[in-house]
């Protein structure tokens, strides 16, 4: 009887640590230098760490993105490193900021607000 509550309550702990250790760590910084981009989390720890060759110029992050300028496009990441979509240069125009989950970018006289998936959320005219 007491190896069968035991093993219950091992199975019941296991379960509730299973969102803990699939929660996606967050970028709090970004630091580079002439080669190579690396994320850090809130505790300072890094993250990870990915060449300037491949992802350009890092121009903004989130939490959970950040976003790369190379060769005429940008390419929102995630964490992991993995391109989440391409966006080109002359459709999204000059990011101006990250905030939350979205992007804001100025092209012309237009103001476009995008989520981190790549998606075009919001227009608005640009003021002068």
């Amino acid at each position: 009887m007491k190896s069968k509550t035991y093993f219950l309550i091992f199975i019941l702990c296991s379960l509730f640590a299973l969102p803990l250790a699939a929660q996606e760590k967050q970028i709090a910084y970004i630091e580079s230098n002439k080669n190579w981009h690396y994320l850090y989390d809130a505790q300072g720890k890094k993250i990870a760490g990915y060449s300037r060759s491949s992802v350009g110029d890092v121009v903004g992050w989130g939490s959970t993105f950040f976003i790369g300028k190379n060769t005429g496009w940008y390419r929102i990441y995630d964490v992991k490193g993995r391109v989440i979509k391409a966006l080109s240069i002359n459709n999204v125009g000059e990011v101006i900021g990250v905030s939350g989950d979205t992007f804001t970018s100025r092209n012309g006289n237009w103001i476009y607000i995008w989520d981190k998936s790549g998606k075009k959320i919001a227009t608005r005219p640009a003021h002068s």
